[in-house]
């Protein structure tokens, strides 16, 4: 698939758009103020291999966390603010890379202004957004429902004061829960924009519906072009949004994140727990960075001829199984060595 052309937007080390590898982001989810939580959250979405952080700025006692909070890592930080303008100042005195604002809930023009103003002499970005829930008032009165056109119009309005200032280091979003309204304000704006664009449904849902749901719309404007970085939102662990993201950008060939893991449903013919196989597969293997297709399989039906295209592959059978890769079995154990075994044999070939 063909990216559309976007210009680069550098958030720390990490660019976003100009043809840049899609990056994944995430948000934390402690209170930014609890500066030890909130850095343990931090590292183990590092770990999961999350590319730029969120943190929610709320008040002053989490903007005061921020200086420390920015000399305790060095992935890219960006500060999620609403309504205080102030915040946003202090986010970039802290160092933060970029700052998330709707313009629509920050008030006056003037403090919109003065966030620009700061972010341009400290070379910081800014993501300008609109969510369903922050539309131009009167925009939203004269359209009466939250549509992608509402939001593309509000979105078009709070870019004025960054044109007219020429600031240039803007990502754009634009959120709803709605798939088909997510589809279509991103449409919109990678038609009219050249700035980079961040795609994501908001409030998306517990894991696997909001998994589900972003998938449907994400996966639609990725596979058309559209989209330079992504956060899968979910209600839940935050590592499970770095995982999701990579699961779905591997799905589309779009980005390769260690082994992708896949496994038959199973069905009468299983003789082995092909759930408890498969997810001691995904542990055994983490930390190999080599993208790999593994496959799971429940019997010869869904072995080695069907999975031919993994790199490599495990097929049950009564109390034992196979091996292969690339189609041809290459060893032959216990179902209770299974596991080991494949971990031992796709390590040796990764050395």
């Amino acid at each position: 698939m063909r990216r559309r052309k976007t210009v680069p937007v550098k958030v720390g080390p990490v660019t976003i758009g100009g043809g840049a590898p899609i990056a994944v982001q995430s948000m934390t989810k402690t209170r930014t103020d609890d500066v030890a939580a909130t850095m343990r959250q931090i590292r183990r979405l590092e770990r999961a291999g999350c590319e730029i952080v969120r943190l929610a700025v709320p008040d002053k006692a989490a903007a005061e966390a921020l200086p420390e909070i920015r000399a305790r890592t060095s992935l890219p930080l960006v500060a999620d603010i609403h309504f205080d303008y102030k915040l946003a100042l202090a986010a970039i005195a802290a160092g933060f890379d970029k700052v998330r604002i709707n313009p629509g809930n920050i008030g006056a023009a003037w403090k919109v202004r003065e966030i620009i103003r700061a972010a341009q002499a400290g070379g910081k970005a800014i993501r300008v957004g609109v969510n369903a829930g922050s539309i131009e008032k009167s925009i939203l009165a004269r359209r009466r429902h939250p549509t992608a056109a509402a939001m593309a119009e509000s979105l078009a309005k709070s870019l004025r004061p960054f044109e007219a200032m020429g600031f240039k280091n803007v990502v754009l979003s634009a959120k709803t829960t709605s798939v088909p309204d997510a589809i279509g304000v991103c449409r919109r704006m990678s038609q009219r924009y050249r700035y980079p664009l961040h795609l994501g449904l908001t409030e998306a849902g517990l894991p696997l519906e909001g998994a589900i749901r972003s998938a449907a719309a994400l996966g639609v404007l990725l596979r058309e072009g559209i989209g330079d970085t992504v956060r899968v939102s979910l209600t839940g662990d935050p590592v499970l949004e770095v995982m999701a993201a990579y699961e779905l950008l591997s799905a589309l060939g779009l980005r390769s994140h260690g082994p992708t893991v896949y496994s038959c449903p199973t069905c009468g013919r299983t003789r082995a727990d092909v759930s408890g196989l498969t997810r001691r597969v995904k542990r055994a293997l983490s930390g190999i960075q080599r993208p790999l297709k593994v496959a799971v399989m429940g019997c010869a039906v869904n072995g080695p001829g069907e999975a031919k295209e993994a790199d490599f592959g495990i097929a049950c059978g009564a109390n034992r199984g196979v091996i292969f890769a690339h189609g041809r079995v290459i060893r032959t154990c216990g179902q209770d060595q299974l596991v080991d075994t494949l971990a031992r044999e796709i390590r040796r070939t990764s050395e």
